[in-house]
């Protein structure tokens, strides 16, 4: 069924979503882009959860677009889910939390985009990588041309889409695609570790502000992105998050922030 095609669990204020398609590496299909979307949009908007962790069922993480759906490419359904990943292939981004990968196998292709998507990576240790793309006669998608080159660079990033070579995690973490490379037992428990630390200490408005931040200012100049900057510290000083902030470091207790938003 559609709804078993992300899992979505809950360890306290984590919420974690695992794309559920094991038997096929968790290709990309349409059930599996709408439940997933949906999942992120319902974790947004939830105040009870803080942060949210993807990952993937079985060996893999997502092996890229199903075979099934590019050999039917021009039918109604394909075409559906290619009109549906163009309006929400930044979505990720939008959601006002912190979204960290968890990357357990194989992560290519339309995985490896959404993946890069994410604002956190760690992955196992082996796990392969692909762009794919040339390699299906297909070009950059799903905004990789963007995320790539502002990740490792434009000829690392060229190397890397043009050849649609296989790259282990090791690699990638060299060349800055994930944020650590971690034995593929530990990953989870790793991340989720990670996560728990981010929803203990870190206040919630502010997680979501400097996510807003750090993806704005991507593409805006200096000085805009400065006066931005003054204008979010500005509000920062009259959310009772601050002032619970400074107090629980004085009280030397962990901070009670309010959720957000």
């Amino acid at each position: 069924m559609a709804d078993d095609a992300v899992l979505y669990e809950t360890r306290g204020t984590i919420a974690v979503l695992t794309l559920n398609r094991p038997e096929r590496l968790n290709a990309w299909n349409g059930d599996l882009e709408r439940r997933y979307f949906d999942l992120l949009d319902q974790c947004g908007a939830d105040p009870a959860i803080r942060a949210v962790v993807v990952t993937g069922a079985g060996r893999g993480f997502c092996a890229g677009a199903d075979m099934d759906v590019l050999q039917g490419v021009g039918n109604e359904s394909a075409g559906g889910m290619t009109r549906a990943a163009r309006r929400q292939q930044w979505h990720t981004t939008t959601i006002p939390k912190p979204v960290i990968a968890a990357i357990n196998g194989a992560c290519a292709g339309i995985g490896l985009c959404q993946a890069l998507l994410c604002d956190i990576r760690f992955a196992a240790a082996g796990a392969k990588f692909t762009t794919a793309f040339a390699r299906r006669g297909l070009v950059a998608e799903h905004s990789i041309s963007w995320v790539l080159p502002r990740l490792v660079g434009p000829a690392r990033a060229l190397d890397l889409l043009m050849s649609g070579r296989i790259f282990l995690a090791e690699e990638a973490e060299r060349a800055g695609m994930v944020n650590e490379v971690v034995p593929g037992e530990q990953l989870l428990d790793h991340t989720l570790a990670y996560a728990n630390d981010l929803v203990t200490y870190s206040s919630p408005a502010s997680m979501a502000v400097m996510k807003k931040q750090v993806w704005n200012d991507l593409d805006a100049a200096m000085r805009p992105a400065n006066e931005s900057a003054l204008n979010f510290m500005a509000e920062s000083f009259s959310r009772p998050d601050f002032k619970e902030g400074v107090q629980s470091f004085l009280e030397k207790r962990n901070p009670d922030f309010p959720a957000y938003p």
